[in-house]
């Protein structure tokens, strides 16, 4: 496990700390699991952007051409 030292502001250091006590987590825990999120949504957004690459919209509308033609369901109607 590695140390980090970092500088917050006072705001946002009142505010981890009121919503890390709301969430009954430490600080630590709060702010590792808020880093994690935010790479894990980093990554995501990576890993779309490079299956979007590989897309084809030929390909996309070929398969959308076999999707059969029917009315929604009563339920499923705007």
């Amino acid at each position: 496990m590695s140390t980090l030292s970092i500088r917050l502001p006072d705001y946002l250091h009142k505010e981890v700390k009121k919503t890390a006590a709301e969430e009954k987590v430490s600080i630590n825990q709060f702010i590792m699991l808020a880093l994690a999120e935010k790479i894990a949504a980093l990554n995501t957004e990576s890993y779309i952007e490079a299956r979007a690459q590989k897309g084809n919209r030929k390909d996309f509308l070929d398969v959308l051409a076999k999707v059969p033609d029917n009315e929604p369901e009563e339920y499923d109607r705007l």
